[in-house]
């Protein structure tokens, strides 16, 4: 393919030849996605892909989209940028996974003020890995240089995926009962929502320096939980997951859950970790608001049996991904309340 100069776009801010340089940096972690689904090369105008559908009697597609947000703050203040695309890949693929959707493929959309290959190099990188962690193929994307409409040093990172899933084994809150149980699945930390009041609270100074220190541990990216959560499908009956993103507890439990029916939290079952005191501790922020806000070291909720042989079979599965595990709650009669004891 021929590259033809642009030195009035160049000098509009728009630099084409680097945006050439950069296809070529990301090329090889783009390719280190690829399935065996994945017809198309990087370059084309649309991802291709062919979706092996052996064994799906109703195949049903699945799709989520989202952003990083304002934890790119954060990777701005610390100049690191090689993990926060896996916090975009899970945003998205931790959304589907919870009507039992296997991830087939992602797209990114990256805009910037200048594109500069190196860094957009290391983004597309975290991008990559998270698709590889979910399974799933990275077949096409966007960048976009846009001068004037970001400040200097600053993008935004964006995308969405989507998936399948035989219609039969769509995860369906029809069968839950009183006295079934809820298992919490470790985060990794905050993940990725909550940033804007982490930001309030803590000054960008205070978050420079160290990737060892309190900035660090707060750009730890976004667990991803496509194939534990897979895997437990295959071994477990599960009646219900959850997301635990932007709005906690509060908001996401009982998107999981049908009409007449709540669910009792033990905030003494599970550990949260000391980020999440460090930040409730530094913004004198009410239980509540942290519960309605953050995680709190419950990135993914299942609802199973009351029974210890699923109970036994969820922990085995998940210790070998080395992930977590507790039996945090019950569900109860009600209408779909979150109550935290």
């Amino acid at each position: 393919m021929s590259q033809g100069s642009n030195n009035s776009y160049k000098e509009a801010g728009v630099d084409v030849e680097a945006g050439y340089r950069s296809v070529e940096l990301m090329k090889k972690h783009v390719q280190s996605t690829y399935t065996e689904g994945v017809v198309s090369d990087i370059g084309g105008f649309g991802g291709l892909f062919a979706p092996n559908l052996a064994g799906i009697k109703e195949p049903i597609l699945v799709s989520g989209t989202d952003g990083v947000g304002t934890k790119l703050k954060l990777a701005f203040t610390l100049d690191k940028h090689d993990t926060i695309g896996q916090d975009c890949v899970a945003m998205c693929v931790n959304d589907i996974i919870c009507s039992g959707a296997r991830p087939l493929f992602f797209l990114d959309y990256l805009a910037m003020s200048k594109n500069i290959p190196e860094k957009v190099s290391e983004i597309v990188k975290g991008v990559a890995d998270g698709c590889k962690l979910a399974g799933c193929a990275l077949i096409g994307g966007e960048t976009a240089e846009m001068p004037g409409f970001y400040s200097e040093g600053e993008y935004d990172l964006a995308g969405f995926a989507v998936g399948v899933v035989d219609k039969s084994k769509i995860i369906s809150p029809d069968n839950i009962n009183v006295g079934d149980k809820v298992i919490g699945l470790a985060s990794s930390g905050v993940h990725s929502n909550g940033f804007s009041l982490i930001r309030k609270i803590f000054s960008e100074d205070s978050l420079k320096g160290s990737i060892l220190g309190i900035g660090g541990t707060l750009l730890t990216p976004t667990r991803i939980y496509v194939k534990p959560v897979l895997d437990l499908l295959s071994h477990v009956e599960v009646k219900g997951i959850a997301n635990i993103t932007g709005g906690g507890f509060y908001e996401n439990l009982p998107r999981m859950l049908k009409d007449g029916f709540g669910v009792k939290i033990f905030k003494r079952s599970f550990i949260t970790p000391y980020i999440f005191k460090l930040i409730q501790a530094n913004g004198n922020i009410p239980e509540d608001d942290m519960y309605s806000t953050f995680n709190m070291g419950i990135g993914m909720a299942i609802i199973v049996n009351n029974s210890v042989k699923d109970f036994d079979a969820v922990h085995y599965i998940l210790n070998g991904y080395g992930i977590k595990s507790w039996i945090i709650g019950e569900i109860t009669e009600g209408n779909k309340e979150v109550t935290i004891v």
